[in-house]
């Protein structure tokens, strides 16, 4: 790794720790209720919606909001698909999205998947674009964070029924945390040339005399939610490749930036919440050493390159193509470094954005992000939903250390006990189930391998990819799959949904009984939970799982692949 790339990996850590707990501190205050600025707009929203301000839900109930909440905006965004061709703001006259296309986008979009399997400069209207997609931006990214502030809750409360009510965390982590921020983004990123109008389509004449079509719309409103909420997918679709979404250096820093803005400050709210701050910082740890770890790997692999590419010189001496690095697939202007960066935040987040094509690494370094995404993506992972999926791994962890000892678990002073362990099972196994379900399907079937642009190995990686991205709800991909047919539209449309709401109604399941447990004090036998031996146990607990889940899988995909490459 060069000097440079160590200086920009130090940069991006030094900038994301500093902000940490500045926002930590302002998103407590959200949900402790002292920020209020918009509260004239606040009470409206609850009067319409029959809510009284204060009033909290059992754990049920609010698993019941969210749910239907949820199934609204499914409705909703399947809706302005199908009409968007009798819809206003359409300049370029798209036609009607097909069923399956908008069946599988708006169970995509509810779920903070953002899976895309259509290019949106050439299917979306800008109606659909704001309405449906950015809209949705919003609303699944709040929904993630307000199940972290339930299970939060739940460690944090004593002997109570109650964790919150969703409609009130719902509205006030959109009107005082996503809004706010993303308009500023917005704002910054149009300084830096993202663009940001409502302007026809327009046609130019190239410099070898033909005609090229250029893309218009309102981006930066969309990029700036995309990556603060670690929802993924893009106006283009080149997605964070493409200039008029992401064209500066510094665009791309902030942009990697905002994806782990929120995950990184909700492990500082934990540990605010639960009145001890060293258990977020532990939290926060295990997530950084995991990331660096892997990121290491990618980073590396990609400045190998690939020897198999090589060429005959006009003086008869092999030379290799890729003596600088592994090159394809990565725009000039980010570099080896930045696009491996950009590719293990944005798969160990649960974000879809791409400012390289994944497709295009070589096998292990295409073996990181799939890995990252399969471990659950809890390193750091998606806005709420990375921080309920490690606290589901670090009650794993305290059950482990409790089985060695011969005691009853405890973590945060709750004991853990079997029905705890059920929910947490099914939170963590109910995505391995989907992701090797769903590829085994695929692969034995013609309509799954008739969309494959690679056969083998390769071939296989890019199906495994595609299902673990959405039982995980990244909505990354290798790209070397054409998703965009119904086989995939209907069968990731499923995995998506059940991806996202399985776990999060266990997640909350959990909450609720932890909350009505009494605190025990702390004893001779309790594991400290703040210190190196519990990150070690947390870190092992979360690798662990993901070998014994995946690595037979992962075998038949990037390890032969690798072993081929090197083999020549």
């Amino acid at each position: 790794m060069t000097g440079q790339g160590l200086a920009q990996i130090a940069l991006y850590f030094g900038v994301l720790l500093l902000i940490t707990k500045p926002l930590g501190v302002y998103i407590t205050a959200i949900f402790d209720g002292r920020v209020r600025f918009l509260s004239l707009l606040e009470r409206p929203l609850y009067k319409l919606a029959g809510v009284k301000d204060g009033e909290e839900m059992r754990w049920q109930h609010y698993a019941l909001a969210v749910l239907i909440f949820n199934v609204l905006g499914v409705i909703t965004v399947y809706a302005l698909q199908r009409f968007q061709d009798t819809l206003p703001l359409n300049p370029a006259g798209f036609a009607a999205v097909s069923a399956d296309s908008s069946f599988n986008t708006a169970l995509s979009f509810v779920t903070n998947t953002n899976w895309q399997g259509y290019a949106g400069e050439t299917t979306m209207s800008y109606l659909t674009q704001m309405l449906a997609l950015t809209v949705q931006n919003f609303l699944s990214a709040a929904t993630g964070i307000v199940m972290a502030i339930a299970l939060i809750r739940g460690f944090a409360r004593k002997s109570a029924n109650t964790i919150g009510n969703a409609w009130i965390d719902l509205t006030r982590c959109t009107l005082y945390l996503l809004l706010p921020i993303c308009v500023v983004f917005a704002l910054v990123l149009v300084s830096q040339g993202v663009i940001q109008n409502f302007s026809d389509y327009l046609t130019v004449e190239t410099l070898d005399g033909g005609k090229q079509t250029i893309a218009m719309g309102p981006v930066a409103s969309q990029e700036a939610i995309k990556m603060l909420g670690t929802n993924g997918g893009g106006f283009f679709n080149a997605n964070s490749a493409h200039p008029f979404e992401n064209p500066t250096a510094f665009s791309n820093f902030l942009q990697m930036l905002s994806i782990f803005a929120i995950p990184a400050a909700l492990c500082w709210v934990f540990g605010r919440m639960v009145g001890d701050t060293r258990q977020g910082w532990a939290i926060l740890a295990a997530m950084m050493i995991t990331f660096a770890g892997f990121l290491i790997v990618v980073t590396v692999a990609e400045q190998q390159g690939n020897p198999v590419l090589t060429a005959l010189g006009a003086d008869q001496t092999v030379s290799t193509l890729q003596s600088g690095g592994n090159m394809e697939g990565k725009e000039v202007r980010y570099g080896i470094t930045n696009s491996a960066l950009f590719a293990t935040i944005t798969t160990a987040a649960s974000c879809g954005a791409v400012n390289a094509m994944h497709d295009s690494f070589t096998p292990i370094g295409g073996f990181v992000p799939m890995m990252l995404i399969q471990l659950g993506e809890v390193i750091f992972g998606g806005a709420g939903s990375g921080l309920y999926g490690m606290l589901m791994f670090a009650i794993i962890a305290v059950f482990i250390a409790g089985l060695m000892i011969g005691r009853t678990p405890e973590y945060i002073g709750k004991k853990i006990e079997a029905f705890d362990m059920k929910m947490v099972s099914v939170a963590i196994l109910i995505t391995p189930l989907l992701v090797l379900v769903g590829t085994a399907i695929a692969v034995v079937t013609d309509a799954g391998i008739a969309s494959r642009a690679n056969p083998g190995a390769h071939g296989f990686s890019e199906i495994l990819y595609a299902f673990s991205s959405a039982a995980n709800n990244n909505g990354s991909a290798f790209a070397g799959i054409s998703a965009n047919v119904p086989f995939y539209n209907l069968m990731l449309g499923i995995t998506v949904w059940f991806g996202r709401f399985l776990p999060i109604v266990a997640v909350l399941a959990v909450a609720g009984n932890l909350a009505s447990k009494k605190q025990v004090p702390a004893g001779a036998g309790t594991l400290p939970t703040h210190g190196p031996l519990f990150i070690t146990l947390l870190i092992g607990s979360v690798l662990l799982v993901g070998a014994l889940t995946f690595i037979p899988a992962l075998a038949l995909g990037p390890f032969v692949e690798q072993l081929m490459m090197l083999g020549r």
